[in-house]
């Protein structure tokens, strides 16, 4: 009597189970996602586009690349010299010799311009491909730059505090991109193609650098000392009528750290291309060059420009060579014969 009754309670039970499965199967689904209610015109601003999407409709856009200059270095595939200079990519700067900040007896930040117009500057204007790239100095600043190897500054403040990111070096030298119409010949209103074009830079535009160094009298070695600190590319302007308007820096670079990069680019000479080249960094340190001081903290509360206190620039130029000479006047004072 027994078995009869689970019997008939397991069918039943079986019944209920497979009812259940079924309404569940054709009972509608949840929708998981809302419905897209947003405007197309609110995607279009939101820069959700095809990759495709033309903001001029069927007028066709071209991208102009002949003015970009490709700075990357080309390799000689053959030695393109009749001996080995396989050593100079190896060669490494002298380190600094230590100055202690006791024996600092005299110590004054001297700010410095280099005019690559004058005639013992032309080498900063060489104008030259190499395995290392261009040989133009401002070319070589750059590389170094965009390659990570030294941070570039920015010019506002000489004490290298604020870094500047490699967009805004790029926005400094070939600007933003600009998009120029390109009408028909024949009909002056018909647009053809718009032309996205990007400026190139000119090195050789650079025609001023700007150092900053500081002098130290060591009285452990009884000497003079001058070490580099920054130096600082400088763009010049001009007016209309083409004189020229000033200059505008451009950005700093901490010459401790540049210091590798020019122990291995070499400086023309036009007498001996042998072993009468010298590298960059040995040209800065054997301070082989022409400048004029712009700028000391010598006797100067205001820290100001010479410009700025002596407008007549020959007058300027006369207080640059007045504060060269107490700087070495002060040396030479401290000696008695």
């Amino acid at each position: 009597m027994k078995i009869p009754v689970i019997k008939n309670s397991l069918l039943f039970l079986l019944a209920v189970l497979l009812m259940q499965s079924v309404s569940a199967q054709r009972a509608p689904r949840k929708r998981t996602n809302q419905p897209d209610t947003t405007n197309p015109q609110q995607q279009i601003n939101n820069n959700t586009q095809p990759s495709g999407y033309n903001p001029y409709g069927n007028i066709p856009i071209r991208v102009d690349t002949s003015a970009v200059i490709d700075d990357a270095a080309k390799k000689s595939l053959r030695n393109d010299n009749a001996f080995d200079k396989s050593s100079v990519s190896a060669r490494t700067p002298l380190g600094y010799e230590h100055l202690r900040w006791d024996d600092a007896l005299f110590s004054e930040k001297v700010w410095r311009e280099i005019d690559l117009r004058e005639k013992i500057n032309q080498p900063f204007r060489y104008e030259a491909e190499s395995d290392n790239g261009s040989q133009i100095f401002v070319n070589m600043l750059l590389k170094a730059v965009n390659s990570g190897e030294v941070t570039a500054f920015n010019p506002s403040d000489d004490r290298f505090t604020t870094p500047m990111t490699l967009a805004e070096i790029s926005q400094l030298t070939v600007g933003s991109a600009d998009t120029v119409a390109r009408t028909d010949v024949n009909d002056p209103n018909k647009v053809v193609e718009y032309v996205v074009t990007k400026a190139s830079f000119d090195a050789k535009a650079i025609n001023k650098i700007r150092i900053k160094e500081e002098w130290v009298f060591d009285r452990e070695a009884s000497r003079l000392f001058v070490r580099i600190l920054g130096i600082c590319p400088l763009k010049t302007s001009y007016l209309p009528n083409g004189k020229e308007r000033g200059v505008t820096p451009m950005f700093w670079i901490y010459y401790p750290d540049l210091r590798p990069t020019l122990a291995k680019n070499e400086v023309y000479n036009p007498k001996n291309m042998g072993n009468g080249r010298m590298t960059w960094e040995e040209l800065f340190e054997s301070r082989m060059f022409s400048s004029y001081i712009v700028k000391s903290t010598f006797e100067n509360a205001g820290n100001k420009t010479i410009r700025s206190v002596i407008r007549d620039p020959i007058l300027a130029l006369l207080e640059g060579d007045n504060i060269k000479d107490k700087i070495f006047n002060y040396e030479q004072d401290l000696w008695s014969y």
